[in-house]
Parts: C-alpha cells; structure tokens; sequence
C-alpha cells in the first residue's frame, strides 16, 4: 500500500520544511501523461524508503500558492528537500535508477 500523503499550503511546512527526514515532493496533475507514467514509481518509493523518506504529492491545480512559491511551473516537477531546503530537482521524466541514486544520497545510504 502505497506510503504518498497529499501536501497542501496547510500542511506543507509540517510535513515537508520541518521534517526530520528526508522529503521527495513531486508536483503533479490529474491531466498530466507523464505524472500518471511515473505514478508507480513513486509509490514504490514511497514504500520501498518507507521510515527514511517522506513522499507526498502536491496537486497543482489545487495547491496554486506551492506552485508558485516553488517555480513548479512543468509536470511533473519533483523536488527533493532535506533539512527545509531543496537539494535537487527532476522536471519532466527520469529513471528509476536516477530516483534511486538522489533518495540514497540524501538518506545516506550512498557515500
């Protein structure tokens, strides 16, 4: 079962700004092809990084103040936060193994 919580202005500095973990945030729309192509993938993420990483979606079309504060202006975009800050970003569709290799840097699982 996938591990995705929805973010919203109401909950974004919560579960994304203060977090202790780790966050992969991915921008994204109902109507977007590609965003429903790396769908999966997230959700294996978020399972598979289950207690390491914080994955949650924020839905453009209904989060227009995050879209704007976050320069998300392509979907999907997918931010990957630590410490509040952003460390890096994908626009448009990556691999899994570029996933891979970001979540494990920031996790530490890398050197």
């Amino acid at each position: 079962m996938t591990k995705v919580i929805e973010l919203t202005e109401e909950n974004f500095d919560d579960l994304v700004i203060n977090s202790k973990l780790p966050v992969l945030v991915d921008f994204w729309a109902a109507w977007c092809g590609p965003c429903r192509m790396i769908n999966p993938l997230i959700d294996e993420l978020s399972i598979k990084y289950d207690g390491k990483l914080v994955v949650g979606k924020v839905n453009v079309d209904e989060q227009q103040k995050l879209v704007a504060k976050y320069g998300a202006r392509t979907v999907p975009t997918v931010y990957f936060v630590k410490n509040g800050a952003p460390q890096e970003k994908f626009t448009g569709s990556e691999s899994r193994d570029n996933y891979i290799e970001v979540i494990e840097e920031l996790i530490g699982m890398k050197s």
